[in-house]
């Protein structure tokens, strides 16, 4: 007999392809890929091709490390697309077989980091409050602790709130369940259900959850409605309007569950060109085609480390040491200082390295133990332009 807990164990560990959430940094969604992804499928028949685009003539040392993503498929995984780009122009770009220019692929926890320029908006707008309590109703009672937490202490992944990212077994931790288990028709109101497990501020506790308590937030202040249609509405033309539109992120397709909240912590969908285009716009501080979106202060906030873990930033990954016992998420001891990244379960990156002047998205399936490897070929890459 297939029992519930059975089926759910199975889709999870489908979505999760093995892979520690907490490694690369979460979950995402809405709208399916295209083409669909393709978990679990077999490398033999990978033959990767390149775009389509003319490309100018590229250090035979950086095309080798750049390709070396598709030919050791073994150590690091399945590279579905791999795009580069220096001073806003691309160097690279190639994409596994089956996947193109056109081809929409899963964010995972790369959505975390686009949760975050939303949320700056609304603050530059004044609509919300950085240091201000989180306007959370749930939290709002008399004595209740969890009053105190503020949008950074959210963006920073110090709230203070009870959360297992990931749990052994799998569907035992708070993400699966709010994903795929009980708390996926209402993921706002599992995550805000939460008790306090510390003070806000106290520690580092990465949390997908943490990410659907903020674009609850957003969609809240964006509409009174709670009718699950208008919240997506508002959402959907807030993003279109002031990130899809002026970035030119034609592709990227968010996604809601039943009440109309965004998943804002994993699972989003765009082309591996719109992901540049939205690593481009960190990499210039906020500012498009020569206009400036966001407030510089917000993206110092962003890319400044946060009290708990230095490698982390305002919903973005760090190029810092972090705290020891830690994960290893970039490269410290090998990239600069100041670059850093919107990192997705699997294997899902958006690396910015402003110094250099070049942003590299990488998408594609890689496992837990492949991970060590994908990061050296990325810093590989990163060192050698």
């Amino acid at each position: 007999m297939i029992t519930k807990k059975a089926m759910l164990a199975s889709a999870a560990l489908v979505m999760l392809g093995g892979w520690s959430l907490t490694h690369a940094a979460g979950q995402g969604a809405i709208a399916p890929a295209s083409p669909a992804p393709r978990l679990g499928a077999s490398l033999d028949d990978v033959a990767p091709v390149e775009a389509s685009q003319a490309l100018p003539a590229l250090d035979p040392a950086i095309k080798a490390r750049a390709d070396a993503l598709f030919v050791d498929a073994e150590d690091v995984g399945e590279t579905r697309a791999l795009y580069v780009l220096r001073d806003g122009e691309p160097i690279y770009e190639r994409y596994g077989a089956g996947f193109g220019p056109d081809s929409k692929l899963i964010s995972w926890s790369m959505a975390k980091s686009i949760t975050a320029v939303l949320t700056g908006f609304l603050v530059s707008d004044g609509q919300l409050s950085l240091d201000g309590p989180a306007p959370v109703a749930a939290w709002q009672r008399s004595g209740d602790p969890r009053g105190a937490i503020t949008l950074k202490h959210l963006l920073h992944m110090s709230s203070g709130l009870e959360h297992i990212e990931n749990g052994d077994p799998v569907w035992d931790g708070d993400t699966v369940a709010m994903l795929f288990g009980g708390g996926a028709g209402d993921m706002a109101a599992f995550a805000e259900a939460k008790p306090a497990a510390a003070q806000p501020g106290e520690v580092f506790n990465y949390s997908s959850a943490t990410s659907v308590i903020l674009a609850d937030i957003l969609a809240d202040t964006l509409t009174p409605s709670q009718n699950p249609a208008a919240r997506r509405d508002a959402v959907r033309e807030f993003i279109q309007g002031r990130l899809a539109e002026p970035l030119g992120m034609t592709s990227l397709t968010p996604e809601f569950d039943a009440k109309g909240t965004m998943i804002g912590g994993s699972i989003m969908h765009a082309t591996a060109r719109d992901y540049a285009r939205f690593g481009e716009f960190l990499r210039n501080h906020g500012v498009v085609n020569g206009q400036r979106l966001l407030p510089e202060t917000w993206m110092n906030f962003m890319l400044s480390p946060s009290a708990n873990d230095a490698g982390y930033g305002g919903h973005i990954w760090l190029n810092r040491r972090r705290p020891a016992g830690a994960d290893a998420a970039l490269w410290p001891d090998r990239g600069p200082n100041d670059l850093f990244a919107c990192i997705g379960h699997q294997g899902q990156y958006i690396i910015v390295s402003p110094s250099q002047r070049v942003t590299i998205v990488r998408l594609g399936v890689t496992r837990d133990d492949q991970f060590p490897a994908l990061r050296r070929h990325l810093a590989d890459l990163t060192a050698a332009l």
